[in-house]
């Protein structure tokens, strides 16, 4: 992985708790990863990190409306988590910086471009936009734009999966639902509830907190008393794990386990990554309220740098088929723009379809 570089004491009283979390979990343990599963998280974050920085540009030159919130340097933790999991098997319920998610779990980069510009060929048929992707086929049971409302939600997929093995005998209905939330939630009264129901019940979940240190303009240690969100497990009998939430291998066998144990029966597990957005909290925020020091120090973190370094120190892969992955993604982000602008808007006609489950 990347080497690390330990900022000054100043810098350190400066940049917080965050980092020195961070900065201590930094090769805590070895991972290990083979060639085409390494190539496979490669691709995943670089179309992650392209189709994002696509969707910036978009915005700028006024083709993209809305609000846009982007998960650049966040995803080690969607590839991790996601991939991890059995894909059109297990379920995924996200927030409202969802393309990645979405994207990770499966959905064609045309139908969340499409979904952007508010095309009837979107995943939700251009009434969503990029706060609310939704597929069924790809399990992914939405992007909610307000904090927290998405984790009910997964909380009733899992609950499901339990019911239709237990109560209806369907003895292959193993499937795990993996719930993304931030920091910020984790104040929140459905975040505590949905704990307590879920180790009741030994619901087969993965709660994931991507704790970015910033809930908008809200630095994590000014909001929250303890701000060591994995520890919250405890106080309801549930495991806990903090990760390096800028280390794919490190999210990936974390997520793993809680994978394992849920679909074993033996109840959910709270996963705290400790991550960073490159970004400004949506494509409207100016970004002042961070100090470039703190960005230089995460920046030394990208997920994707780590995880190049490590095939090529490893010997799993070369420069040369890095940089061909980044060529490949590039064009399929571009076919993705190109069909988006090309596709039809909804039909005035249908604005009320797709309102109901039946349609």
């Amino acid at each position: 992985m990347v080497q690390e570089i330990a900022p000054t004491t100043a810098i350190q009283a400066e940049l917080g708790s965050h980092q020195e979390r961070v900065a201590a979990l930094f090769r805590a343990a070895a991972h290990s990863v083979t060639r085409d599963e390494g190539l496979m998280l490669y691709r995943d974050m670089t179309l992650g990190r392209r189709f994002e920085d696509k969707c910036a540009e978009m915005y700028y030159r006024g083709k993209m409306f809305g609000f846009v919130h982007l998960y650049n340097g966040q995803e080690a933790v969607s590839s991790g988590v996601i991939k991890a999991m059995k894909p059109r098997h297990d379920w995924f319920c996200s927030t409202y910086r969802d393309h990645v998610h979405a994207l990770s779990a499966g959905v064609p980069a045309r139908a969340v471009m499409s979904e952007l510009f508010g095309r009837a060929t979107g995943c939700s048929k251009g009434r969503g936009g990029s706060m609310h992707l939704f597929s069924r086929e790809h399990h992914l049971l939405g992007g909610y734009a307000f904090i927290g409302e998405g984790i009910p939600v997964a909380l009733g997929a899992a609950f499901t999966s339990r019911y239709r093995r237990d109560a209806l005998g369907e003895t292959d209905s193993d499937a795990v639902t993996a719930a993304f939330f931030g920091d910020g939630t984790c104040n929140n009264g459905q975040f505590y509830e949905c704990l307590n129901m879920a180790q009741l019940w030994k619901l087969p979940i993965v709660f994931v907190v991507e704790n970015n240190k910033w809930a908008i303009g809200m630095a994590h240690e000014r909001a929250t008393s303890d701000t060591e969100i994995y520890r919250k497990a405890a106080a309801f009998g549930m495991p806990g794990e903090e990760v390096d939430g800028m280390d794919v291998l490190a999210v990936r066998d974390a997520a793993a386990r809680a994978v394992a144990r849920a679909r074993a029966g033996k109840g959910p597990t709270l996963l705290e990554c400790l991550t960073y957005r490159f970004r400004g909290h949506s494509l409207a925020d100016p970004d002042e309220l961070r100090c470039e020091q703190e960005k230089a120090f995460w920046a030394r973190r990208d997920p994707l740098k780590g995880l190049a370094a490590h095939l090529i120190d490893h010997g799993l892969a070369c420069q040369a088929e890095l940089s061909a992955i980044g060529e490949e993604v590039d064009a399929e982000v571009a076919d993705a723009v190109d069909f988006a602008l090309s596709a039809p808007e909804p039909d005035g006609s249908e604005l009320t379809r797709y309102v109901w489950a039946d349609d």
